[in-house]
This record gives structure tokens, sequence and C-alpha cells, in this order.
């Protein structure tokens, strides 16, 4: 405990200011720190006296503890414009909207450092500071400018009145309501709130400061908007410096190197999440050098240099009985547990999925243990992290032989590999992989019909499909004369397969939907993609260096030519002809900003379908912008390099044509 302080000082505001610096100090302690050093009858004798000089004098200090008490309520929000625009951020709700995140920064910046932090479900708030004093709270409104909340803010008492820095400050907060604290407050209140975000949202944009206050808002930091004489290197000094400044930040935050770290930090606060106070919806994943931030720059509403990550409803915690291993088509193991049986969103759960062996090391999974896993869009769950070990709990161990051909296996990277191409379950995966409905959608063709081609017929390759007769097909069990005649007829329609569903069908590792798409449209043939070069590959928006190695190492191996050419045999890849005529015919065509009458989608598939292209930034080669209400950058972009613009009203005009 701090020594006693005399009563009698030589001067008043001496003694004023010794009083404001003590209070504030235990304050700090107290709702920042969490850790208080005076019982709160003493913190009240001294406020007491500081009230009592402020009467006598009828001066308050811009940093006295007094002036957190808020005014009387509010006729209206005053609107007040931010000095540096406040975005939103980004989503993403699945692994592979987060790699193609990662895959956009990568082609920029070679070794990223991300950093990693808890998302709060609240309310976004500016605070401004000048001359080292609190001067204004806002909310986030449009990003442009917000409401001012001050009053309500000043209720409020996890940030500092005065802080050391001297210039033009505005940081970023998180308004939010303890958990704890709603539960209190909701035991004797004639209106119960449903939860802590709407409960946060109401009490700052309420008119009444006293209703604010009794609600115990709080506000977790966790960047800086703007400042003035230039911002810190990376998110790691704003942490820093809004420490040093005595704003209140969340402690969990990692920097991360590598797309598994920032994969296991994830994992790390979804675990976490259930035992803190804060209502939380996700993690941010953020570029934490703040100069490379200004490579990428801003969309219409979000920083292209982050991204939040929102997690799913459907979790819950289980027992992991045993892991095993399987085999895919690319000859890679993936270890898959098998569960305690658990209900979760409506099914019962019996497996999940882990990575490889170097995320059961990072979550500490071993068989007996109680893990946290997750179900999303009628996907295999996969286990998020450990929540308990019990007596018993053994470790899982790395294979170092194939568990189903018996070859040696090899490790590259992070993961492992059966070389076996002729490994039961890898030519499985393979042929299923090849006749899947986003693939060359050979229906009625199922994996249990793989094994059997495999087991009886002897069937390595896709192409053997092509030959398959209805007599073999009665051989295998399950097939009559009609189910037989049924998959020869959806075989012999696959024939002729878009260029996008052939090119996915092949399998090549990282070459998905959205990636295979690409490469019809860019390359446009078979021929023309197993001659691109690394540099052409990775060009386009969604190959990154590893898929465009990958690419390039699929079309080098022999036996994946000599397949080719035999798929080639039986099938013609078409290719979707651009429409060449319209009023868009010729035009490389930009939306921003929003329009009244139509969806983006809509406006994009009416350029398309009158013969114009749709790009989603403005380059050299774009040649319109359609600009609706709130455009932004992109416009500024199209004005400066002298792109024609035209309105939503133009725009409607040219489609009647």
């Amino acid at each position: 405990m701090p020594r006693s302080l005399t009563f009698f000082t030589v001067n008043i505001m001496d003694r004023m200011r010794e009083l404001i610096d003590m209070l504030n100090r235990w304050a700090h302690e107290y709702y920042v720190l969490d850790a208080p050093s005076v019982p709160d009858s003493e913190y009240d004798r001294y406020y007491d006296e500081l009230k009592r000089l402020e009467e006598r004098t009828g001066v308050v200090l811009p940093d006295s503890p007094t002036r957190r008490v808020g005014g009387e309520p509010l006729k209206a929000f005053v609107r007040h414009a931010h000095i540096a625009r406040l975005y939103s951020l980004d989503k993403a709700v699945s692994r592979e909207e987060l790699e193609a995140f990662f895959t956009r920064v990568e082609k920029v910046v070679k070794h990223p450092e991300y950093t990693v932090e808890y998302k709060f479900d609240g309310l976004t708030m500016c605070l401004t500071y000048k001359d080292g004093a609190f001067v204004r709270a806002t909310t986030r409104g449009n990003g442009a400018e917000g409401e001012d909340v001050t009053a309500q803010c000043l209720t409020i008492k996890s940030f500092p009145l005065a802080i050391s820095y001297r210039g033009t400050v505005e940081v970023k907060g998180e308004a939010v309501i303890r958990l704890s604290v709603l539960e209190d407050y909701n035991k004797t209140a004639a209106e119960p709130l449903k939860n802590a975000r709407n409960a946060a949202a109401g009490a700052i944009r309420n008119l009444d400061p006293a209703v604010t206050a009794s609600r115990r808002p709080d506000i977790y930091f966790y960047d800086i908007n703007y400042m003035e004489d230039g911002m810190p290197a990376t998110q790691e000094d704003c942490f820093a410096w809004l420490k040093e400044q005595g704003f209140r930040t969340f402690p969990y935050r990692r920097l991360c190197r590598t797309r598994d770290e920032v994969f296991d930090a994830i994992s790390e606060i979804e675990v976490g999440r259930r035992s803190i106070d804060v209502l939380t919806d996700g993690a941010v994943i953020k570029l934490n050098s703040v100069p490379d931030r200004e490579l990428f720059g801003y969309t219409d509403k979000f920083p292209r240099w982050a991204i939040a990550y929102k997690f799913e409803a459907e979790e819950c915690v289980t027992t992991v009985r045993d892991v095993r291993w399987q085999v895919g088509r690319t000859g890679k193991l993936t270890p898959l547990a098998d569960l305690e049986p658990v209900e979760l969103a409506g099914v019962t759960v019996r497996k999940a999925t882990l990575n490889n062996f170097g995320d059961i090391v990072r979550k500490d999974v071993k068989k007996g243990s109680k893990v946290l896993i997750r179900r999303s869009n009628e996907v295999i769950p996969e286990i998020l992290g450990t929540v308990e070990h019990v007596p018993g709990s053994i470790d899982v161990k790395k294979p170092d032989v194939c568990p189903f051909c018996g070859a040696p296996l090899f490790e590259n990277g992070a993961n492992i590999f059966c070389p076996n191409t002729d490994c039961r379950p890898r030519v499985v995966a393979k042929l299923a992989h090849f006749a899947g409905k986003d693939a060359m959608d050979i229906e009625g063709f199922s994996e249990k019909t793989a094994e059997m081609l495999y087991d009886k017929l002897a069937f390595r390759n896709a192409s053997q499909l092509y030959g398959l007769t209805k007599e073999q097909l009665l051989d295998l069990d399950g097939f009559k004369d009609k189910k037989a005649g049924n998959l020869l007829s959806a075989i012999a329609k696959s024939r002729n397969a878009t260029l996008d569903r052939f090119i996915y069908a092949l399998g090549i590792e990282g070459v998905g939907k959205v990636a295979a798409a690409d490469l019809a449209r860019a390359f446009g043939s078979v021929e023309n993609l197993k001659n691109a070069g690394r540099e052409s590959l990775t060009a386009l928006d969604n190959i990154g260096d590893v898929t465009a190695e990958a690419i390039v190492g699929w079309f080098a191996q022999e036996a994946n030519l000599e397949e080719l050419s035999a798929l080639l045999l039986y099938i013609v890849p078409v290719t979707k002809k651009a429409v060449q005529s319209g009023i868009f015919a010729g035009q490389f065509v930009v939306l921003t900003g929003t329009l009244s009458a139509y969806k983006r989608s809509e406006a994009q598939k009416l350029i398309e379908e009158r013969g114009g292209v749709c790009q989603s930034s403005v380059t050299g080669k774009t040649t319109l912008v359609i600009a609706g209400e709130e455009a932004g950058s992109k416009l500024e972009k199209a004005k400066k390099l002298g792109i024609k613009v035209i309105d939503e009203s133009a725009f409607t005009d040219m489609l009647k044509q």
C-alpha cells in the first residue's frame, strides 16, 4: 500500500495533481492489470478529497477520474468523422478460404509474419487523443464517420484519460461486457439482456450515460488507427505501445511465421475461448509488418492484409479411443481419430480428422484423452485441441511403414507419404476423386465400386474405366443389368466434360475447383497447361508457389503423362467459350461500391452474358468501372488512370441495349 499522504499542501493545484496521479495509478492496477494494491475504502477516501477540491476551485483537470461519472442524458448522438477510415474485416469460415488468403499474401511477401489474436464480439470503438489528453470516443459507424459516445465512454474505467504521447492519435478497441458481469446484471435486471454482444452495443449506444454505467462495459484495445508522426513498424509494436500508454489489451497474441503456426494459434484460441470471461466468435489474422501492408492496400470495405476466421457453433468435447492412418490418392497419410460416440449438430459423431503427425503433436492428442471437436457443413469433424489428459492416456506413434501395403514411408515437409502408386487405398481414392460430382461427375460410381474394380479387375488407373464392359460389371457384387447399364451410360457421358472439371479430376495436389477453373480459363487446353511454366502459373490469383510446383511436377512424371495420353483417347475436354458479342464485348469491367438494384454476383453475370470480362481490381487492362454508392479506392484509382467510369443509371441503360 502506498505511503499515506498528508492533507496539508502548499498549493491546492499541486495536491489535486498528486491525487489524480495516485487515483489513476490505482485505477489502472484495478481495471487494467487486475492487481489492486489498495482497498476500495482507501480509493474512495482520496477520491472524495479530490472531488471536494474540484468543487472548491471550480477546476476539473482533463485526466481527473471524476470525469468518468458521465453526464446528463443526450437528446441524440452527434456524428463525427474519423481521422483515418475504420475498416471492417473480411471473413473466412473454412480452412480453404484461409489458405486462399495466405496464397494472396505470399505472392507479394515471400516470408510473411502474421499475428493471431482473439476476435471479440462487441462494438468497435475509436478513441482520439491530442496533446496527451483524451478528446473523444466514437463508434465505427460506416467507417468514415461514427456516433460520438464520449459521455458513455467516460463511465468506463479501463482506459487512460491521459497518455505520454503528445501527438494526435486514434486507437481502436472493442467494447464488451464480460460474461460474469452480464450474469450478475441479469440477476436483478427488470429486463434481462439476451447476450453479451447486444448488451455491449446497447450500453454504449444508449443516450443515457447512467444506463451505460449500470451495465459496466469494458474496452479491450487491439490497434492504432492513426498516429500523427507515423505508425509503428509492426503489429507487435502497436500492442507494445498500447500497453505502455496504459490501455487494456488482451494477454493472448501469437506471432506466426508459417501457415501451420497460424492454424495452431487458431486452435488454441478456439479451445481457450471456453474458459475466458469475454464473448469471442473467432480469431483475427494480420500481416505483422506495417510497411508490407502498404503493398496490399484496401478494398472498399476491408484491408487486404488481414482476415477474421469465424468459428462454427457445432462443437463439443469427447474422448479419443484410437488413431488410425489413412492413405489418400497422392500417397499422403492422414491420421483419423476414432472417438467415443457423441451427438453433434443432430448426428452421432464417431471419428474426426487430424492434418498430420505434427498436428497431433501440436494439439497434444493422445489415445484416451478428451478433445474438442468441430463439425461444419456436413463434413467429417476435426479435432481442435486437447481439453484434458486422463490416467492411461497413450502417445500416438509415428508410422514408419504403410499400414496397408507395408512399403517404407518417406517424409516431405510436414507430411508422411507412401511411395507405392499401386497401394490399394491410394488407387481407390484416386478413382473415386476422378468420378466425383465436381470432377467427371460419373453418377452411380462409389468408393465401394472403386474397391471392387481394384480387387477383382485389377484397375489401377482412371483411363481403364473407359474400357469397362457390362460383362465385367455384372461379375461385381450388387450389379444387375440396370445398374451396370446406368454406370456405363454415365461413363460415356463424362467423355464430354468441361476442361475445368477434367483438370480437377486429374487430382493434382493443391488444385481445387476454383484453381482448376482459373487454369482452364487461362490456358484453354490441357496441352497449354502441360507446357506452362511456374511464372505463368503463379500469375493467376489462386495459384501460389507450392501449387505451381505441384502442377509442374505432376506433368514431369512419365507415369502421369502416360495416363493423360490414355485419358485423352476417350475424353474431349470442352472449353467454355466467352461470349463474343454484346454491349460489353471487349470490355474489362470492374464493379465498385453498392448497386441498389443488383447484387454484385447478378451484375457480373449480366456483364459476362453480354460479352464483358469482370475483374476484381483496377489494372492497366481495365476499360470500364461501374461505380455504385460508397465507391472507394477502386474509383479513385480509375480516375487517376483515366479509365471510363459510369454510374448505376448508365449501367442499367447499357443493359437495356
